[in-house]
């Protein structure tokens, strides 16, 4: 892995914001690599950083000083239409309201970001049903938004972001407004998805949610304080994950 080439780098980002007199630096230094087919959660409380890291990662942000490297190309300086270009090929993402136009059905929901990608309706009609299948909502292509469940509205998020076939799946709070249960639903095709070869850059304020991804990348103060397996191995290097606050 350590020859290879990076899927997302950072190299000393700096996110900074000025409020009034006051000068913000909501990333303040960080040094990041994950590769293709990595499982990453990146994890803080709010105020932590991870926001801007998922902006800065997603291409609607860019970072005031620093690199960041997608798939080896330096994207920190483009502009707003040459960002955009990038998150439709590239990224795909999952959101913590689902974002799901009420007024079209599953299919359509679906198949809309692929249409918008200049693809024949005949293509995005068969993708769109290839990727609900893949998340068991294959019998549900006519129902609208307001007749799923939560977890089967996420489940068209994760099956809308995937149908673009993107490097990147961005997955931000992804359980933030479900129930537990179904939560651990959502994070398991998640994993799934993750074994089947997709890098999933997962956000969250949740430890128990971060935890099940395959590495955590805690963020304290626009700093990285721990970089890691979820339960790494040995008394000291739990002890130094404890002091870092992976019980917060």
């Amino acid at each position: 892995m350590e020859n290879s080439v990076p899927l997302i780098e950072f190299r000393d980002v700096y996110k900074i914001y000025l409020m009034g007199d006051n000068e913000v630096r909501a990333i303040n230094g960080i040094s990041i690599k994950i590769y293709q087919g990595e499982f990453v959660a990146i994890v803080g409380q709010s105020g932590s950083g991870k926001s801007t890291c998922m902006n800065i990662i997603g291409c609607l942000d860019v970072p005031t000083s620093g690199q960041y490297l997608l798939a080896g190309y330096d994207v920190s300086n483009l502009d707003d239409n040459s960002l955009a270009e990038i998150r439709n090929k590239m990224l795909g993402f999952i959101f913590q309201q689902y974002n799901l136009l009420p007024k079209l059905n599953v299919l359509d929901n679906v198949m809309i970001s692929l249409i918008y990608g200049g693809i024949s309706k005949s293509e995005c009609s068969k993708r769109a049903r290839t990727v609900l299948e893949r998340v068991g909502l294959s019998d549900k292509l006519k129902n609208r938004p307001n007749q799923l469940s939560g977890g089967q509205q996420q489940r068209v998020s994760i099956a809308r972001a995937l149908a673009g076939g993107p490097s990147v799946i961005l997955a931000d709070e992804p359980t933030g407004a479900l129930d537990s249960r179904t939560g651990r639903e959502v994070v398991g095709l998640l994993q799934e998805l993750s074994r089947e070869g997709n890098t999933i850059v997962l956000i969250t304020h949740n430890n128990s949610i971060a935890s099940q991804a395959q590495r955590i990348i805690r963020l304290e103060d626009g700093v990285v304080s721990y970089d890691g397996p979820p339960e790494p191995a040995g008394p000291a290097a739990t002890q130094h994950y404890a002091d870092k606050g992976a019980g917060a």
